[in-house]
């Protein structure tokens, strides 16, 4: 499952995805649920949950976790902490980096 930082930036990058995301935070959906929740219509919710799926942000939930109500035609959606934890890696990084750029030119600046 590919789990490279652009895969994550690019399904991010839209704002239904995202939305979807901060839904599956709280707990797995169905992908019905999901539609209704973010005000989708059920084929661009499809378009969406495909590409977080190939992007490696969701999977679809083990069936034990809806098991009394198991329906093997029904997608249940959970979230995957890799991707997040990589991109989150990645910020940190990042900020560690503009951070000590603007501390050397804090340093130059208050030598001048």
């Amino acid at each position: 499952m590919p789990e490279t930082l652009d895969d994550t930036l690019a399904a991010l990058a839209d704002p239904n995805r995202r939305r979807v995301v901060e839904l599956l935070r709280e707990r797995p959906y169905r992908a019905g649920e999901l539609a209704e929740a973010a005000g989708l219509t059920a084929p661009a919710m499809s378009r969406h949950l495909r590409t977080l799926r190939q992007s490696g942000i969701v999977e679809e939930a083990s069936p034990e976790f809806d098991a009394p109500n198991f329906d093997a035609r029904v997608r249940v959606y959970q979230l995957r902490a890799e991707p997040m934890v990589h991109l989150l890696r990645w910020l940190e990084e990042t900020e560690r980096m503009w951070s000590e750029q603007l501390l050397a030119f804090k340093a130059h600046v208050e030598k001048s």
